[in-house]
């Protein structure tokens, strides 16, 4: 019995090899709207946002998960950084703001059924940058469908399986 022979053929299964290759074909078309953004649409975007690397395993690892469908990955996004941008507006940054953003924003998204773990970073990431309302949009909301559509690009035409298991 040859252990690292057997830890080879499980690390590199045809399953973990295509949710890599989904995730990175993801990313790195939204890492293309962002270096060629202004470019196509006369303005410089943000594309990219670090919890955007985690939804990525869910997505293309878990599909199934309940965490990984697309009203879990847009709402929860949404809504976390809504959270994030309004209790910075209304409070300021501080301790305990970062605090409450997050604990509102893991509780919004349990109270609506849209838990999805990496969007619990984007209060985070909005107050502790300062960043504007307009993120919500861009990349957020347009970034989150953009990655929905690519998961489902990929897992139906070109896994050939069921995704998502439920849209909302």
């Amino acid at each position: 019995m040859n252990t690292g022979n057997t830890m080879i053929r499980t690390l590199f299964k045809w399953p973990a090899l295509a949710a890599g290759c989904g995730a990175a074909l993801t990313i790195s078309l939204l890492a293309m709207l962002e270096q060629y953004g202004s470019e196509w649409f006369s303005q410089e975007q943000i594309w990219l946002m670090a919890p955007f690397g985690a939804t990525m395993v869910l997505l293309f690892a878990l599909p199934d998960s309940p965490l990984a469908q697309p009203r879990n990955i847009i709402a929860g996004h949404i809504m976390t950084t809504a959270i994030g941008l309004a209790v910075m507006g209304l409070v300021g940054v501080s301790f305990w703001s970062l605090g409450l953003a997050v604990g509102l924003a893991i509780s919004l998204m349990m109270l609506t059924g849209t838990v999805h773990p990496p969007a619990g970073a984007n209060p985070l990431l909005v107050m502790m940058t300062g960043l504007p309302l307009s993120f919500v949009m861009t990349p957020v909301a347009t970034g989150v469908l953009l990655i929905v559509l690519m998961g489902w690009v990929w897992h139906r035409l070109i896994m050939k399986r069921q995704y998502p298991v439920r849209w909302w």
